[in-house]
């Protein structure tokens, strides 16, 4: 059993910042001890690790991706290879992606054909989540079976009429039985028979660019949809985790929802705290790189979602990627912004965003290892196995280099898309070493990694609630 040692570095978990040596056995961690201190300097290894000048942080946990994942026509341009090799690179070392099923077909099927896509193909841990399409009684019963094997959150959707969508009988079914079998609802939170509605008119007058994808999914028709989505949850007693939470107003509704003390919670991405509707207004066609739903807002719902990020009205930062290539894709809605694939790169941004916001004074140091690593492990069942550094938890370590500085270029990341979203954006901040259970995977430029390294990881029930 191999043993490592990293050495010198600043440790940062959600709890504290203590100036400590780790100890690494195989796959796990089995010791921290004070730099310096008879106990570390005792410790001998087969590789040591210099961590000097630098953090030593939790792996970080994206608890929402889409690795190939079939839309509009075409389908998510990140493969599991691809997309979890990316996300090593930007110091992510789990992601929780979703499993979907198809209307008329079990949740069995839809889960066994995303396991069949990601087995031995990715570089870090993965997990899934499961897309409920048809609330069924016979897929009301699959949740319970789900549960038991460690699939344990369950997305709905108000938006996307005709494909996804489900209407509040149906959402407030699956609450009920996930009130019952402990899953947790997650929610995309948009009235999309309204959207339909302004899509419909918004074509027919002749607004087709993609900035019309932002005017017509109304930031009013988030905040009605997250309102009805608390409180069929309340009906039902269950809680409920709204997904890519974009506006103020949206906020503003778990916000109340939690004073109320009910079990709510709220997450939002990157692309909201760095991107706006200005991006969507690029001239020739270029705003359609920043299609995404939820859409992009105003610039002044940033300060709001970072407000809501520092009183933990909302708990974790995820990206939603779902990556479409400018490239014969995004074009696939030239003349009619509704045909645009939704979705943005951004699997190996997040980590790296986020430190800049603690850079730029927005969060600390221990916040952002909380929102990026901590809660998502927490909210999903993954805790302490993932999402800290502990005895007796994976050693998912990144070495991180708080003084580096990168800019952020599709010439230079590794995601399988043909933009940048931040393209030209300079951060301070880049992961120097990233350890996937005990293994290192990438090391200063250079990536170690392998496909099928990356292993199915079963989670238990929800252990943030109130």
């Amino acid at each position: 059993m191999t043993r490592t040692v990293i050495r010198g570095g600043l440790v940062i978990t959600a709890a504290e910042e203590v100036a400590a040596d780790v100890l690494i056995e195989g796959e796990q961690v089995v010791a921290l001890a004070a730099t310096g201190s008879w106990v570390a300097e005792g410790w001998s290894a087969e590789r040591v690790i210099d961590a000097s000048g630098k953090y030593v942080i939790p792996g970080g946990v994206d608890a929402h991706t889409h690795m190939e994942l079939p839309f509009g026509g075409t389908a998510a341009s990140d493969t599991f290879e691809t997309g979890t090799r990316a996300a090593a690179w930007g110091g992510t070392t789990t992601i929780v992606d979703f499993a979907v099923q198809s209307v008329g077909r079990s949740l069995r099927e839809g889960l066994d054909a995303w396991q069949a896509k990601a087995e031995g193909n990715c570089a870090i841990d993965y997990a899934f989540h499961m897309i409920m399409s048809d609330v069924t009684e016979n897929s009301l019963k699959e949740m319970d079976l789900l549960v038991d094997e460690g699939v344990t959150s369950f997305k709905l959707f108000m938006a996307y009429p005709g494909v996804f969508y489900s209407d509040d009988g149906k959402i407030l079914r699956a609450m009920q039985q996930g009130a019952d079998n402990g899953g947790l609802v997650m929610m995309h939170a948009e009235n999309g028979i309204a959207i339909d509605v302004l899509v419909e008119q918004a074509l027919a007058a002749g607004r087709t660019d993609p900035r019309y994808h932002g005017e017509v999914r109304h930031e009013l028709l988030e905040a009605e949809a997250t309102h009805r989505a608390i409180r069929l949850a309340e009906v039902a007693g269950s809680p409920l985790y709204v997904v890519h939470v974009s506006s103020e107003s949206a906020l503003a509704e778990l916000a109340a929802a939690r004073d109320r003390g009910l079990n709510v919670f709220g997450e939002t991405c990157p692309q909201y705290l760095f991107l706006s509707t200005d991006n969507l207004a690029e001239p020739a066609f270029e705003g359609a790189k920043y299609v995404c739903s939820t859409p992009l807002r105003p610039e002044e719902h940033q300060v709001a979602l970072w407000r809501g990020l520092r009183t933990n009205d909302l708990q974790v930062v995820s990206t939603d990627h779902c990556p479409f290539c400018f490239s014969g894709q995004k074009e696939l809605g030239r003349g009619d912004f509704s045909k645009i694939p939704n979705g943005l790169p951004g699997v190996e941004n997040r980590m790296d965003l986020l430190h800049q916001a603690v850079v730029e004074g927005r969060i600390s140091r221990r916040r952002w290892v909380e929102i990026a690593a901590a809660t998502p492990a927490r909210m999903f069942g993954l805790y302490p196995r993932k999402g800290t550094i502990a005895p007796g938890s994976d050693a998912d370590i990144v070495v991180y280099d708080p003084n580096a500085t990168q800019t952020m270029s599709a010439a230079t990341h590794h995601m399988n898309v043909d933009y940048s979203a931040y393209e030209g954006l300079v951060v301070r901040g880049k992961a120097a070493t990233v350890l996937s259970r005990g293994t290192v995977v990438v090391e200063g430029d250079t990536y170690l990694g392998r496909a099928g390294h990356g292993r199915y990881q079963a989670r238990a029930t929800c252990q943030y609630l109130i």
